[in-house]
């Protein structure tokens, strides 16, 4: 249970309060971006006050705190549901194609480039996201020592750090190569995606 549910007498009325802020923020952050949104934009957004919103957040770093943490939860799923499948390694290449083209659409990748830009200079939220960093890798570096180990491959910690540093930075890297290049072809993409990946995890 949430520091925020255990304040509140009703924790699902809780939870919906802290959802209707988290998608106003949103929306505010990928209109005006982080700075530009302020607390009163965004309680306008989610039709209540911004003593209210106080009430479940303590600011707008805990607002990007929890964004942070919801795509931990969804990530962690995803790898999760990996290491359910006979061949986890094979599972993550044929994630590619839906994991391309989600990363190609703007409502997906302009949050998540505020939040880094913002860990750039924000030590606070550079903590928190370098923290969920290091939670997702953990549960990566477990499907891929597994996968590689079922498959006779080498699980040397170096070699499986690199290997896991590039796949992240292929898909961190995409939402940036949309801003610059919006005209990419989504299936030569996809493809390209696969014979890098699969050279990476079955090499």
């Amino acid at each position: 249970m949430s520091n925020t549910e255990k304040r509140h007498h009703d924790p699902e009325k809780a939870r919906h309060r802290r959802r209707q802020v988290l998608d106003a923020a949103a929306a505010c952050f990928g209109r005006s971006g982080f700075h530009g949104a302020s607390m009163a934009e965004i309680s306008k957004a989610a039709g209540m006050s911004a003593g209210h919103i106080y009430n479940y957040f303590d600011s707008k770093d805990a607002i990007i705190a929890a964004f942070v943490e919801e795509n931990v939860e969804r990530v962690s799923a995803l790898i999760r549901g990996f290491e359910l499948t006979d061949d986890p390694l094979q599972a993550l290449l044929d994630e590619v194609p839906r994991a391309v083209r989600d990363d190609l659409k703007p409502e997906t990748w302009i949050l998540p480039l505020e939040i880094t830009a913002e860990a750039s200079r924000n030590p606070k939220i550079a903590a928190v996201a370098r923290d969920a960093d290091r939670r997702t890798r953990i549960l990566l570096r477990t499907i891929l020592k597994t996968g590689r180990a079922r498959h006779g491959l080498s699980v040397d910690d170096a070699l499986l750090d690199a290997r896991m540093n590039v796949m992240i930075t292929m898909f961190q890297g995409l939402p940036v190569r949309a801003v610059h290049n919006p005209d990419m072809d989504p299936d030569m993409l996809t493809e390209s995606f696969r014979l890098a990946l699969r050279a990476l995890l079955f090499s």
